[in-house]
């Protein structure tokens, strides 16, 4: 049987930067025992007094995140704009649409072109100037959405980025605090790419700058 301390810490750890904030000793146990009350009281079926919670916040215990100087050693943001997001429903021909259009654009060397796929659907990313030609190669797919006017973010990882705990999580946590949502991410073993509306890139732009400084 699920006991209220067992309820609380499961919605602890199911929301990160709450548990970060506690891991830091600045929430007051008080005011946000008050806030999960009705969540807590729903999974348990039954009312539950605040004291209730507060003890079960006592007894938690959070993983605190150490942020390494590797955050410091993030390498140069490179910055695109003028980027359109495709995204097809895979079919048995999306492979060869694909492979038509890499041959297309194999020798623009200034263009940006990314393609990235799943189970269901699939993602073109490409600099706009490139729209004639990905739309005459997938004119046969189905096209479940376009997105125009997005910039792109580039930064080199450290060399031992795989190994950093939390790394990830604190470059999108500062963005979620400032409001900043992220259209799409592409990481790869030493660059990771974000991909932003073009109205918040100057503000992560400031953002990033500072987490390297910090």
């Amino acid at each position: 049987m699920k006991t209220i301390t067992d309820c609380v810490h499961d919605i602890l750890r199911h929301q990160p930067f709450l548990e970060d904030a506690l891991s830091r000793d600045i929430i007051n146990f008080s005011s946000l025992a008050l806030d999960m009350r009705p969540q807590v009281e729903k999974i348990m079926r039954k009312p539950i007094k605040p004291g209730s919670i507060i003890m079960a916040l006592r007894r938690y215990n959070p993983k605190r995140i150490k942020h390494t100087d590797n955050l410091r050693s993030l390498g140069d943001i490179v910055v695109r704009s003028g980027i359109t997001e495709y995204a097809f429903l895979n079919s048995n021909s999306i492979l060869t649409s694909q492979s038509n259009l890499l041959n297309s654009v194999k020798d623009k060397s200034k263009t940006y072109f990314t393609y990235s796929s799943n189970f269901q659907e699939s993602n073109i990313l490409v600099s706009s100037s490139l729209k004639e030609v990905v739309e005459l190669h997938f004119k046969n797919e189905t096209c479940i959405s376009v997105t125009d006017n997005l910039s792109s973010m580039s930064i080199a990882l450290p060399d031992d980025s795989s190994k950093t705990i939390g790394l990830y999580f604190y470059i999108f946590k500062l963005l979620a605090y400032e409001g900043i949502p992220i259209f799409e991410i592409i990481s790869t073993s030493n660059y990771f790419t974000l991909f932003l509306e073009k109205e918040f890139v100057n503000d992560a732009f400031l953002l990033l700058n500072e987490i390297k400084d910090g």
